[in-house]
C-alpha cells in the first residue's frame, strides 16, 4: 500500500515540532540506551497527528482484510481510538481492541477490551517497534483469543530486532517511519 511521501514527511515534521522526537541519551523500556527517543503519544494524542496517522493506517488495514485493530495499552490506545473514529466517518468502520498487559482480576476478567469477535482477522499496532516485545504481547493475546493476525503496524521502526523477528515469524509488517543506527529518522519508501 503506497503511502504519500508528503503525509509521511508531515508526520515526521509534526513529531519534531511537538517534541515527540528528542535527541540525547535515553534509557529504553525495551532495554539498552539510545541517542534518540520517540514519544509517539505526543503525536497520536495530537488532533493533527492522530488524523494523519489514521489516514495512513486505514487503507493499509482495509487492504489486508482486517476486521479489527488491536494494540497494547498504553502506546496503541490513541492510535486504535483514532483509527476507529476516522474509519467510521470514512464509511469503513474498523473496531478497536486494547490489549492489557494482564487480564483484569475483576469484572469481565478480560485481557482484551473492545468488541472482539473470535475468528476475526485482526491488525495489531503500536507506536514504536524496537524489540517487538509489546507487539508480540498483543499478537499472542489476539491469537489466544482465536483470531488471526493479518498485519502488524507501527509509526516508527527503530530497527532493533523487532521488525526482523516479526517478519521471520511470518507476520506482514508495515511502518511509516524508520531509524538508522545513528538515529536518523526518515519516511519509509513503500
Amino acid at each position: 500500500m503506497p503511502v504519500s511521501k508528503d503525509t509521511a514527511q508531515a508526520i515526521l515534521d509534526l513529531a519534531k515540532e511537538k517534541g515527540a522526537l528528542m535527541f540525547g541519551e535515553f534509557k529504553l523500556s525495551a532495554g539498552g540506551t539510545s541517542s534518540y527517543y520517540f514519544d509517539g503519544r505526543m503525536i497520536t494524542l495530537d488532533p493533527e497527528g492522530a488524523n494523519l496517522i489514521s489516514q495512513v493506517f486505514i487503507p493499509v488495514i482495509n487492504q489486508c482484510g482486517a476486521e479489527a485493530l488491536a494494540g497494547p495499552t498504553l502506546g496503541a490506545d490513541p492510535i486504535v481510538s483514532s483509527v476507529a473514529a476516522l474509519s467510521f466517518k470514512e464509511g469503513t468502520p474498523i473496531p478497536g481492541l486494547i490489549v492489557r498487559k494482564e487480564a483484569k482480576a475483576h469484572g469481565g476478567k478480560r485481557g482484551i477490551e473492545g468488541p472482539l469477535v473470535e475468528g476475526s482477522n485482526v491488525a495489531v499496532v503500536d507506536d514504536t517497534c524496537s524489540t517487538g516485545a509489546s507487539l508480540f504481547l498483543a499478537i499472542d493475546a489476539v491469537e489466544a483469543a482465536g483470531c488471526k493476525v493479518v498485519k502488524v503496524l507501527s509509526i516508527l521502526d527503530r530497527h532493533q530486532g523487532g521488525s526482523e523477528e516479526l517478519k521471520r515469524r511470518g507476520y506482514d509488517f508495515f511502518t511509516i517511519l524508520e531509524a538508522d543506527p545513528e538515529g536518523n529518522i526518515v519516511p519509509v519508501k513503500h
